[in-house]
């Protein structure tokens, strides 16, 4: 059966059977143990690009106290003190957090600092400027009993000025400043430094201290913040500081009393802004966060409700769309259409520009969520591309990255016109279609055209083309072979068959059969060139070959023969007859090679190069791991695509467990990952479970 009518089953019985899912986000139990994605920031249609606040929950770390921390923006943490005893620990508590509601925005839990004072909290970042802490306390106890929130606010990095309090003292404001990063600079991406910011609470503020020069690398529950936890000492250095602002609420709270303790956190621009941003904030102080919740469960609602025998698969499942969801930025700037960026927090300048052709595979699986946005993502390269066909390496809000090198610019890895497709599989817009092939077809003639530097049939990557490669850094060939400027690429050739073929299938939808005809012919053109030229009898594999000669050696013999992960894309884009992908098998199923113990390297593992945790030359990137995947289903391979996936949501699971982030990639052989935290792209690893659900579903 071919794949277009298995997801048009899939499509169907997904909206016969599962219109409504279980809101398995509304109904959690979760603890520091459990796999949960922790952080947390606005919703699309409430955030923007400039000002931008998300928050990391910490409720895992038992020297710390409960807190939402950002990079750059500022930590808020708590202590709580009943009668003369103070809890500033985690550890400390009667009972930890217990977690019961999370999506990308909102998370709902409830604690016991104290045995008999329960607490029950709603966090939720409202937009990129405003979030807000409910508090519901009740004592559980027979006695009377006097009761101390201290609500820490403090930078790890940068001091806080213009600390002032207001005349009903229930409002402190101050100012902090941002700087933009060397890559925001050097782009020119709009950046607000001088950041006002406020502290809104709806009691009235008992006491409140700065304490100036105090150690930033120490926990906040070492603050000497009132007279009544002096006991509690905070070691000073000459050079590592940062200021600290405590504040004090007192509740006295009589048997089986109820009280609410609220605070707003907001940032804004200017003076000018103040009057509309703090009428803005009351209002949301008495806010009923059950709307909001409700909208959670309705955007969810269109996620295909899978049934999971495994419940680390199944959180895994859900928290991959809070990834992507919260990545999702509305239309600003040169945007007409919404987009994502990288991150959302931490927040820096390389994962804040815009979106890649590399990172949107990651819409693949976002389409089940929100299928216009996931259209309207792609949208943004097609409005952005240039009449000749050209499509930036990096389109974003306030970002046009061409990246001009030796008078070609840099574009992206050729997976557009593929991922169209895909999207279009399931929504079945025909319009998107017909948008997408018309774009689609303009891409795929320049970069054939402008990639082809001896018209041999065989492209190589161009411009600035470590970066068009997508393995962008620790490539064994770039580094310790030559440029790739100087080589035919098998991934760039293998990608264009997968272009050609995909805009074959947009021909035939419209009945465009010349067109149709024309693509088909240029893919299976360029599939026998790889399969004559690429292909290695000996050690029977694809390789890079030099460019002059089409020979597998550049500087010394044979020393492009390097295995690398990128040979398995054969079987993605049905490059390989059946003898050749059996032969690839062999290579994928080698423990020695690349069958790790979670998932595919990205370099063989016995090769010299290789580094587990490095960056191209060993890890895990799971967007890659999903061509993978995706080549071992057409083939038949299913249980192999299976017990991949098995290997991977392993490693993904245990961080999720642990420090409850995604990363950027994972270890291929140990339980670590690297580099950059929240990053969009492991979204994708949802879509495998989906696929994998569609296949049992047929069974």
């Amino acid at each position: 059966m071919k794949i277009d009518m298995r997801y048009f089953l899939f499509f169907c019985l997904f909206f016969v059977f599962n219109k409504f899912n279980a809101q398995f986000l509304s109904n959690l139990n979760v603890t520091e143990n459990d796999p949960l994605y922790a952080t947390y920031a606005a919703s699309l249609e409430r955030s923007e690009y400039i000002v931008n606040q998300a928050y990391n929950f910490v409720f895992y770390d038992p020297n710390k106290s409960i807190a939402f921390e950002s990079k750059h923006g500022g930590n808020i943490s708590f202590a709580f003190k009943l009668d003369y005893k103070v809890k500033t620990k985690i550890s400390e508590f009667y009972q930890k957090p217990i977690i019961t509601a999370s999506y990308s925005d909102i998370v709902k839990f409830y604690f016991y600092p104290f045995k008999n004072i329960r607490i029950d909290c709603e966090f939720f970042v409202y937009s990129s400027r405003l979030s807000i802490i409910n508090f519901n306390l009740v004592n559980q106890g027979i006695a009377d009993c006097e009761f101390s929130i201290y609500t820490y606010f403090y930078f790890s990095d940068k001091q806080f000025e213009n600390l002032k309090c207001t005349n009903n003292a229930n409002l402190l404001a101050f100012n902090h400043f941002e700087k933009p990063d060397n890559w925001m600079k050097e782009h020119n991406i709009p950046f607000q430094e001088d950041i006002k910011n406020i502290l809104l609470f709806n009691s009235k503020i008992n006491s409140y201290s700065v304490y100036e020069n105090f150690s930033k690398g120490n926990d906040t529950s070492s603050i000497l913040l009132f007279n009544d936890l002096k006991n509690k000492s905070l070691q000073k250095t000459k050079d590592d500081i940062a200021n600290i602002l405590g504040v004090q609420i007192t509740f006295n709270l009589k048997p089986n009393e109820r009280v609410a303790f609220k605070m707003v956190r907001g940032v804004y621009e200017n003076e000018k802004n103040f009057n509309s941003f703090f009428e803005k904030a009351k209002i949301l102080l008495n806010e009923n966060l059950d709307k909001y919740l409700k909208e959670n469960e309705n955007i969810y609602s269109k996620i295909p409700d899978i049934k999971f025998n495994n419940k680390i698969y199944e959180a895994i499942y859900w928290n991959c769309f809070s990834l992507i969801r919260q990545c999702m930025l509305p239309p600003e700037g040169e945007c007409n259409y919404n987009y994502y960026v990288f991150s959302r927090e931490p927040r820096w300048g390389w994962g804040y520009g815009g979106q890649v052709f590399h990172e949107s595979l990651v819409m693949l699986a976002y389409v089940f969520m929100d299928p216009i946005g996931a259209m309207n993502s792609q949208r943004v390269f097609m409005e952005r591309q240039r009449e000749d066909g050209y499509i930036n390496y990096r389109t974003g809000p306030y970002l046009n990255e061409t990246i001009e090198t030796d008078g070609q610019f840099t574009s992206s890895a050729p997976w557009f016109n593929w991922q169209n497709y895909e999207i279009y599989l399931i929504t079945k817009n025909y319009e998107f279609l017909k948008e997408a092939y018309n774009s689609g077809k303009k891409f795929y003639e320049y970069y054939t055209k402008n990639r082809d530097s001896d018209n041999d049939g065989l492209c190589e990557w161009g411009a600035d083309a470590v970066l068009e490669s997508v393995r962008d850094a620790r490539v064994a060939v770039w580094d310790e072979v030559g440029d790739p400027k100087n080589f035919e690429a098998v991934d760039l050739n293998i990608m264009l068959v997968s272009e050609a073929n995909t805009l074959s299938k947009m021909a035939e939808t419209f009945g465009f059969d010349e067109e149709a005809r024309k693509f088909k012919e240029d893919a299976e053109k360029r599939k026998k060139l790889i399969n004559d030229i690429m292909w290695d009898e000996e050690t029977d594999f694809y390789y890079h070959v030099n460019k002059n000669d089409n020979s597998f050696t550049f500087k010394k013999e044979n020393d492009l023969k390097r295995k690398e992960i990128i040979a398995f894309l054969a079987l993605w884009a049905n490059v390989a007859d059946k003898d050749k992908a059996e032969k690839l098998i062999q290579h994928l199923t080698n423990p020695k090679t690349f069958w790790r113990k979670f998932g595919i390297p990205s370099l063989s593992a016995d090769d010299p190069y290789y580094n587990p945790i490095g960056y191209w030359n060993g890890p895990i990137w799971i967007q890659w791991q999903y061509l993978i995947f995706r080549g071992l289903l057409n083939y038949g391979y299913n249980d192999l695509a299976k017990e991949l996936t098995d290997k991977l949501l392993d490693n993904i699971g245990y961080h999720l467990r642990t420090n409850h982030w995604f990363w950027e990639f994972y270890s291929a052989d140990d339980y670590q990952a690297g580099w950059n935290k929240t990053y969009i792209w492991t979204g994708i690893a949802a879509r495998f479970l989906i696929d994998l659900h569609l296949y049992f579903v047929e069974k």
